[in-house]
């Protein structure tokens, strides 16, 4: 038993010196790299503390592609969300590449890194409908192609690791363009910068690198070193900036959901135009500025003319698309100060801020021709189309909201029983001065 152990033993013996020889006999460096590995390994660790941060950071990547995957499969406009399934999936694959071969990163897990932050800005740039940059979307891969393949001398690394880093920067700018801008203009938030911080932190954080690779080469090779400082402290910010970035994007999905049931709690859900209870706090705050600077402003009751007999005769759809193609046009003649309201069934509200009672005459008749002249086009056949309209004057006298309505509904009724299609003016409100000329869009 013992002998066959000895003969194994030296069996096996026999083919590792073999293969040793093989070896140290194939090229010249050959025996250098094998040297330089021996050393590496004697003096550091298997695994550096700079390696497992980076392995923490791609698992966080991964578990969030996964999470916005399930949630794409879940809404209907997935679109946003599968482009950041991507980033965040590529994310993971840049970050575990790096895990395992930090001192020299081959050219797919750069490439990976900026496809995945090209997929972020895709994503934010559909969610905000803002334009894409499809152009330098395929530009900036050859860009780091090329950096990559030709820049590859010690002298040049620098060089290479400015490229790689500028590009990156370029595009997490642009995300935080794109997300201030619509934080700023869509949801209207005081604070839209705070939402695109995180997105700028990660552009200023790239942005830093290109000018430390630029003013000092020696950096690159720092940060090349597999257990550096500078290294772990990267790893460590890039967990924050991770987090942080997937809370922005869920902040963006919650402010467009906030955003819009807001909207939906005060628009009408067929036209668009203010519904009843928010064109009433329009009117009340109105008249609280009214009350303050003694201003005039006129209020308009519209109905439109046998709406009735227009469900009869083609449908409740085509009524709802007279209803609409009305909205569109009464909004085509308001200035943007001006308030509409769909007060119910055919029946509308106009208020105008800043306008006497000669001024809001003018406008209603000119509200009544602009629809006289403009019937519904269906597929079929031209709708004509009428409306009476009814205008009152708020008085200078303490009334209130109910009252200035109640005159000019009771307007309207005027111009029913007048025979409909005309303006009728409420008769005993007292006129205020006269202020600035109408500045609607031209009516014809």
């Amino acid at each position: 038993m013992r002998r066959r152990e000895t003969r194994g033993w030296s069996s096996t013996h026999h083919v590792e010196r073999r293969n040793s020889v093989a070896v140290a006999c194939d090229l010249p460096h050959s025996l250098t790299i094998g040297k330089t590995f021996l050393v590496r390994n004697r003096n550091m660790s298997p695994t550096s503390a700079t390696e497992v941060a980076f392995f923490v950071v791609a698992v966080v990547q991964g578990v969030f592609a996964l999470l916005w995957a399930i949630g794409a499969g879940l809404v209907t406009e997935r679109r946003p969300l599968v482009y950041w399934s991507f980033w965040a999936g590529l994310s993971a694959i840049t970050w575990l590449t790096l895990a395992m071969t930090i001192e020299s990163p081959p050219l797919l897990s750069v490439l990976a890194g900026v496809a995945g932050v090209i997929s972020l800005e895709r994503g934010v740039s559909t969610f905000t409908a803002r334009p894409r940059r499809n152009v330098l979307h395929i530009a900036l891969p050859i860009v780091v192609v090329v950096a990559n393949v030709s820049l590859l001398d010690l002298q040049t690394r620098h060089l290479q690791a400015a490229v790689n880093y500028g590009v990156l920067a370029w595009l997490y700018l642009n995300v935080t363009a794109d997300i201030y801008n619509y934080a700023r203009k869509e949801l209207r938030w005081r604070w839209s910068v705070i939402l695109a911080l995180p997105v700028a932190l990660g552009g200023l954080i790239c942005s830093l690198r290109v000018i430390s690779a630029l003013l000092d080469p020696s950096s690159v090779v720092e940060v090349m070193a597999a257990d550096s400082l500078l290294n772990l402290r990267t790893a460590l910010l890039a967990i924050a900036l991770a987090m942080t970035l997937h809370a922005t994007l869920v902040g963006l999905v919650v402010a467009r959901l906030v955003s819009e049931l807001q909207r939906l709690s005060r628009h009408d859900a067929l036209t668009g135009l203010l519904n009843r209870r928010a064109m009433e706090e329009s009117l009340n705050a109105q008249l609280k500025r009214s009350e303050r600077t003694k201003e005039p402003f006129v209020v308009m009751m519209l109905d439109l003319d046998y709406f009735k007999r227009i469900n009869d005769r083609y449908g409740h759809p085509i009524g709802d698309r007279a209803l609409q193609h009305v909205a569109a046009l009464l909004q085509s003649a308001m200035r943007a100060s001006d308030s509409l309201g769909r007060f119910g069934g055919e029946e509308f509200v106009l208020l105008l801020p800043n306008t006497p009672m000669d001024q809001g005459e003018s406008v209603a008749e000119q509200i009544r021709k602009l629809l006289d002249c403009s019937p519904l086009d269906t597929e079929t056949t031209n709708i004509p189309l009428s409306i009476s309209i009814g205008v009152a004057q708020w008085r200078a006298d303490g009334e209130d909201v109910s009252r200035v309505l109640s005159r000019a509904d009771a307007a309207l009724f005027q111009a029913k029983v007048q025979g409909r299609n005309r303006v009728v003016a409420d008769g005993s409100e007292q006129r205020l001065e006269s202020s600035p000329t109408w500045q609607g869009a031209p009516l014809v």
